[in-house]
């Protein structure tokens, strides 16, 4: 990160005196998991080739546990974590960036209907038809088809593809730039959920 990023030096996000453990700097960066505007994340995986893999996906919740994610199971990114579960995730605001490595597991069936529920309807019926044989199809087919699947369907529940993940964190970085002197990154790592956060200060 460089100068050239423009800081958010507010201290809800980043208060001076910071806390032995990271859930309320969590708190204040992350938006209630009952808002419906969700944060877009970077999901980095390894993959059998040995080169890493990343995309954006939506931050579904948080909690105590960690963080959840949702996707197709047919997906790439499944089959990556299938093998390795060693993933990490990058959150950027203005100003501000978390970044999560952890390991991802499957979550529960009432977890994963819980966050189905809670997508638009858009993403809702993009669950259903973003499959390969669909993306094949030209623009003029795609349009009536996704209309046609909208019109016939009103309610909608999750597909047996619909999957999800709990990412549990074994290291948080927390930076945050400032105009008026160097960024600073703070660190949490802990190698266990059942053991404490210890809490380093890095260079930005």
């Amino acid at each position: 990160m460089t100068s050239e990023v423009q800081a958010d030096a507010s201290p809800e996000h980043f208060p001076e005196h910071l806390p032995e453990a990271p859930e309320t700097l969590l708190a204040a960066w992350l938006p209630a998991n009952d808002d419906p505007v969700r944060p877009l994340m970077t999901l980095s995986t390894l993959t059998a080739s040995g080169y890493p893999d990343a995309r954006t996906v939506l931050l579904s919740e948080y909690d105590d546990s960690g963080f959840y994610f949702h996707t197709d199971s047919r997906s790439r990114k499944v089959a990556d974590v299938t093998r390795d579960p060693r993933v990490a995730l990058t959150l950027v605001w203005p100003g501000r960036q978390l970044t999560v490595q952890g390991e991802a597991h499957r979550s529960s069936m009432d977890e994963r209907g819980w966050a189905y529920e809670h997508r638009s309807r858009y993403l809702q019926q993009l669950a259903w038809l973003n499959t390969p044989d669909f993306a094949e199809l030209p623009l003029a087919e795609r349009l009536t088809r996704w209309a046609d699947f909208d019109a016939e369907h009103p309610a909608l529940t999750p597909p047996d593809t619909w999957d999800g993940f709990l990412v549990r964190p074994v290291r948080l970085t927390f930076w945050q730039g400032r105009p008026d002197t160097a960024s600073r990154r703070t660190e949490y790592r802990r190698p266990t959920p059942s053991t404490p956060w210890t809490r380093h200060h890095l260079p930005g």
